[in-house]
């Protein structure tokens, strides 16, 4: 089994501190293609890198929310189809699996002499990405509306669903909570922050044998469904897009929701002063008695892939660093926790910091997690649509767990 050792964003401090990037571009040729999520910090980042094209230099960019979808059979091919592939904690897994990512340390030797160690992501002793964002999913809410019920700020989840109770109760809404609960990925990572928020481990101590039918994942269950108890009867297709545009829209007094949508959220573009002046961004609430926050810590960072010619990774590489300079931080600050020098931290990154202030723990990075992830993110609407126990669940989600890993021999 290969356990890999991993250097990651180990301390708030770490989290909001940063590095700085080249100034200039200095590519003599060569093709960049980068394949990312789709979300406004990483639109700032591959601007960055674009500014590098010319002069026999091309950069292309595919930023679709079906990264993760696509990145394996796209970085297969020889030569890949893309040349960077942006990552985060668990998207990384399947193409280190695969072996289709190289190893950085000779680019960094040469273009990243001012990169800091809490940006390097070192596994198995070699650099495979560049961090440069940090992230978390954690409460957000409108202090107006808590106002208006006297509440005060939630800290757990059972808070947060008598807060939403009163909010129904006052008939101010009907459905004042949301989060990212859309069946699939998003979905399952929620269940992964509950999970997380018992203190248990997914898996049996050095194995890959799935340890979550147990009762600290009955609780995890059940607090979900708590919880969207009072979301709209569609929350099975929320994903982040849905939940912005609910709380820009005012139809949300709490919300679950990832750090990095914190500077479009607090911006004066499609939402109301009302709602924007009353939004304030706070830890991830914990649940069942714990003291940790039932979220994930993760980074987002860069890799180049392995099936290209050295030409188009240096170009790659260079490229990049020009994406994730200090000057894009100094007209993008509030687009994401940058770790990157010149970043000053604002009320956008105050829920991130808290959440990892408060003790929140990285999301695993196992080579088998994303099995996990996939099975849960297909198993867990039965449940929540009230077809299944909470018993049920979990054991269907550990027979199809089961099968999978050992399919791919981690079992």
């Amino acid at each position: 089994m290969n356990m890999w050792k991993t250097t990651v964003l180990g301390s708030a401090m770490a989290i909001l501190s940063g590095t700085t990037a080249m100034a200039g571009c200095g590519i003599e040729g060569g093709s960049v293609r980068i394949l990312s999520n789709d979300f406004p910090a990483l639109h700032a980042v591959a601007a960055g890198a674009e500014a590098c094209a010319g002069d026999g230099v091309e950069v292309s960019k595919n930023q679709t929310a079906d990264h993760r979808d696509i990145q394996v059979a796209a970085l297969t091919a020889n030569p890949a189809q893309y040349t960077v592939a942006v990552v985060a904690n668990s998207s990384i897994v399947p193409l280190m699996n695969d072996g289709l990512i190289r190893p950085l340390d000779d680019l960094v030797a040469e273009h990243g002499g001012q990169l800091l160690p809490t940006q390097l992501i070192t596994i198995d002793g070699k650099v495979m990405a560049v961090a440069f964002m940090a992230n978390a999913q954690h409460l957000f809410y409108r202090s107006d509306i808590l106002e208006q019920v006297g509440a005060d700020v939630p800290s757990t989840y059972e808070e947060v669903i008598a807060v939403a109770q009163a909010i129904r109760d006052a008939g101010i809404m009907e459905n004042p909570y949301a989060m990212n609960t859309a069946a699939g990925w998003n979905l399952a990572e929620e269940f992964v922050n509950m999970y997380m928020g018992t203190g248990a481990s997914f898996f049996e101590a050095g194995s890959a044998a799935v340890s979550i039918n147990n009762e600290s994942g009955v609780a995890a269950l059940n607090m979900l469904k708590a919880l969207n108890e009072y979301a709209d009867p569609d929350f099975l297709t929320f994903d982040s897009n849905a939940t912005q545009a609910l709380w820009e829209g005012g139809e949300l007094a709490m919300a679950t929701m990832w750090g990095s949508r914190g500077g479009a959220i607090l911006d004066d573009e499609g939402s109301t002063a009302e709602v924007v002046g009353s939004t304030v961004l706070s830890a991830a609430p914990t649940f069942g008695g714990g003291d940790v926050p039932a979220s994930t810590l993760w980074w987002d960072g860069f890799t180049i892939a392995a099936n290209i010619s050295d030409e188009d990774a240096e170009a790659s590489f260079i490229a990049m660093m020009n994406g994730i300079s200090t000057e894009m931080v100094q007209a993008n600050n509030d687009k994401a926790v940058w770790l990157i020098d010149g970043y000053q931290p604002g009320p956008a990154s105050a829920g991130v910091a808290a959440t990892a202030q408060a003790g929140a723990k990285p999301y695993p990075m196992l080579p088998y997690m994303g099995i996990l992830h996939t099975v849960l993110g297909n198993e867990l609407a039965d449940f929540l649509q009230g077809n299944e126990s909470a018993e049920q669940a979990l054991a269907d989600i550990e027979a199809a767990y089961t099968a999978a890993a050992k399919e791919q021999g981690f079992l």
